[in-house]
């Protein structure tokens, strides 16, 4: 038996003794692996915009650099877009969703920082009938977003001791329009990514279209019945029931251009203004043009709107 295989030998009987003396150890041991896997929730700072509505009409490009070299002035560690980079793709031929979306690829590298989407619903290309495009084109509906992206249209990740979860709130129907809605195969995964973070980890949950939000108690009301929900998640009960037994500390929101906090269930649901304001025609109902900062401190957050000093070319009221 040459010298090195007498050591380990000699050395795994002296760890087996320790053990049988003090099984404590091997829990110990077991408490130190998984804290290094899952580490208590420290300090994070990053950044949330959303809407950015990219196009070459009314200064909108000039606009989003101007949020986007505010935003890396900050030097948060990422930066996460909440949906509707685009502005848009629901109904456009391919050459004008290919030149939004290179648009939007060229003026986002100003950001140097690493950036995570969600999908909006500007995003899907070529759904609305009326864009001409065939639903057998490679690109068409939510394809042409996953290729630019480089990444799944719902995904999770960690950072410092918080999970975060991308929802993918875009449901095109059959009748070629869309809904706010998270569908069954997504809900399964949800299911399944929760089981696999620990109970006491905050989460951060990102969704374009809301979850939970009162803005339709305070907004204009649209004009004529509308066949598919497009304000809110339609199924948001269904979500919200897989967050029961784990700490949700937060979801950001977008899609309605204002800012909103909403409470419930010991969750804060902050529905966040828009990059582009008013469609890029001035303030949103009193919210100007900006983007969220947000603050993770010990397992709790704060937020804070900022603007960026963008001037509209043509200011007026939208709803």
């Amino acid at each position: 038996m040459n010298s090195n295989r007498r050591k380990f030998l000699k050395t795994l009987t002296a760890s087996s003794a320790v053990l049988a003396l003090n099984p404590r150890a091997a829990l110990l041991g077991s408490a130190v692996a998984e804290t290094e896997k899952h580490p208590a929730p420290g300090s994070l700072d990053f950044v949330f915009f959303t809407d950015t509505h990219i196009q070459p009409e009314l200064d909108a490009a000039h606009g989003c650099a101007m949020a986007f070299q505010k935003i890396a002035a900050l030097k948060p560690e990422f930066a996460i877009h909440g949906g509707d980079l685009v502005f848009d793709a629901l109904a456009v031929a391919r050459p004008r969703a290919d030149l939004l979306f290179d648009l939007y690829k060229k003026t986002e590298q100003q950001l140097n920082m690493p950036v995570y989407h969600a999908i909006g619903n500007h995003d899907v290309f070529g759904i609305l009938a009326k864009s001409g495009v065939a639903p057998v084109d490679p690109q068409y509906a939510k394809k042409m977003f996953e290729d630019r992206v480089g990444a799944h249209t719902y995904s999770s990740f960690d950072r410092k001791g918080y999970h975060f979860i991308i929802l993918d709130s875009i449901f095109p129907t059959e009748d070629r329009q869309w809904e706010g809605r998270v569908d069954d195969a997504q809900l399964q995964w949800l299911a399944s990514d929760l089981k696999s973070v620990p109970a006491a980890t905050p989460i951060v949950v990102i969704s374009h279209v809301p979850l939970v939000t009162g803005f339709l108690g305070y907004s204009p009301k649209p004009e004529g019945r509308q066949k598919y929900n497009t304000y809110s998640v339609e199924n948001s009960p269904d979500v919200i029931a897989l967050f029961e037994n784990h700490h949700v500390i937060a979801v950001l929101q977008g899609h309605l251009h204002v800012n909103e906090t909403v409470h419930y269930k010991n969750c804060v649901f902050q529905t966040c203004g828009a990059v582009c304001g008013n469609w890029w025609h001035g303030s949103r109902m009193g919210f100007p043009e900006g983007f969220t900062t947000v603050s993770l401190r010990n397992g709790k957050i704060s937020t804070q709107y900022q603007t960026y000093g963008f001037q509209s070319i043509d200011p007026r009221e939208k709803f």
